[in-house]
């Protein structure tokens, strides 16, 4: 678990790497030797004060050190998420930074894809789902967010890859779960908060 201190260095960072890639991305170096372990992050960016999602993209394995996966993860969100125009630097003061810290994706082994509705949690579990070329990821606040319940939320992931909800009962299936730390921006470059999850939320 990362401490506050450490969850609102890694805000900051993200930040300032969207400041300065309108003029060239780089990634700064920390000293902290948490940061430098290597883990798996989503960077979430949202419209504020609406919340409205403006850009999502992260790495759900552990591919790099945590403040360069960060960095990385929040110029993709910026400029690469194809759902979106690249962000404008007339917008930086508009946004406001979530970061989720994920721990090692565990796949679910199941005997009858029932059990999946036993073994995955609102509040808790993120997943991701595979079959073939196949795949989705949602993060756990996700579902909290949209009101979901289990079945919802396996559904919605399979949507999410392109996939109808009756894939969940493939054989080729495969639905890995992790969780999250996560931490975000009270308004633009303000305060940073630990957001608890819960089945109700907040």
């Amino acid at each position: 678990m990362l401490s506050l201190a450490l969850g609102e260095k890694l805000i900051q960072l993200a930040r300032r790497c969207l400041e300065r890639s309108f003029e060239k991305f780089e990634i700064e170096e920390v000293k902290e030797k948490e940061l430098r372990k290597k883990r798996g992050v989503f960077v979430t960016l949202k419209e504020f004060p609406s919340q409205a999602l403006r850009g999502c993209i992260g790495f759900p394995y552990p591919y790099y050190p945590l403040y360069e996966a960060v960095q990385r993860a929040a110029f993709s969100s910026a400029f690469e998420d194809f759902r979106f125009l690249p962000l404008k630097k007339e917008e930086l003061n508009k946004i406001v930074i979530e970061i989720s810290v994920l721990s090692k994706p565990r796949i679910l082994k199941v005997k009858d894809p029932e059990e999946y509705f036993k073994k995955i949690k609102i509040g808790r579990d993120g997943l991701i789902l595979k079959n073939g070329p196949f795949s989705g990821l949602l993060l756990p606040q996700v579902p909290i967010e949209m009101g979901w319940d289990v079945m919802e939320f396996l559904e919605n992931l399979c949507y999410k890859a392109n996939l109808t909800p009756d894939f969940i009962y493939d054989k080729n299936t495969r639905i890995w779960k992790f969780r999250a730390q996560i931490f975000y921006e009270v308004e633009p470059g303000g305060i940073v908060k630990e957001l608890k999850l819960t089945k109700h939320g907040k």
